[in-house]
C-alpha cells in the first residue's frame, strides 16, 4: 500500500511534543515500514522584541503536524491515540490525504524558509506610504526611503 501525506490536528502549542510522541510510538510498535515523516512546518523570522531584534522559528500551521504514512487501522489508531491529537483532517471522520502537489508545495515552503503569509520587504517600493508598527512611532504612516537587504530593514 502506498504512503501519503496526512494532516493532523493537534492542541495548538504542543505539536513539536506530539511529533516527538508519535515518532517515539513509532519505534516502540516496530511500524517503521509503515511512516515516512512526521513534520512541524517551521521557518525563521525576524522580530523585534523590546527593541532588540532577534531570529525566532514560526509554525507554518500552528495547531497541524503533517506526516506521511501508511493508512491502515492500526496506524491510524497509533496516530489518534497519540495525547493532545484532535483528529485526522478529512470529511466525515475519514482522513484524507493531501495531494502530492499540495505536499510538494509545502516541503518546498519549508525548504525555503518562507512562510505562507510571510510579510515580505521586497513587496515595498522606495517612495511608498507604509505604517510603523513598532517603536516610538508606531502607528505613524511614513514615506520608505530605502530598503536594506541585509539588515532586512525598512528606513
Amino acid at each position: 500500500m502506498a504512503q501519503h501525506w496526512y494532516v493532523i490536528n493537534v492542541h495548538s502549542g504542543s505539536e513539536k511534543k506530539v511529533a516527538e510522541a508519535i515518532r517515539e510510538k513509532i519505534e516502540e510498535s516496530n511500524l517503521q515500514d509503515k511512516f515516512s515523516e512526521v513534520l512541524v512546518p517551521t521557518h525563521e523570522v525576524l522580530e523585534v522584541r523590546r527593541g532588540k531584534k532577534t531570529m525566532a522559528e514560526k509554525k507554518f500551521f500552528p495547531g497541524y503536524v503533517l506526516i506521511k504514512m501508511e493508512m491502515n487501522e492500526e496506524t491510524w489508531y497509533l496516530v489518534n491515540s497519540t495525547s493532545k491529537v484532535s483528529k485526522f483532517l478529512g470529511a466525515k471522520g475519514r482522513p484524507s490525504p493531501i495531494s502530492q502537489a499540495e505536499a510538494e508545495r509545502l516541503l518546498n515552503q519549508v525548504e525555503e524558509g518562507a512562510g505562507p503569509a510571510a510579510a515580505s520587504h521586497e513587496s515595498y517600493e522606495v517612495g511608498e506610504q507604509v505604517r510603523v508598527c513598532d517603536g516610538p512611532l508606531r502607528r505613524l504612516m511614513v514615506l520608505l526611503k530605502k530598503w536594506i537587504k541585509k539588515k532586512r530593514a525598512l528606513r
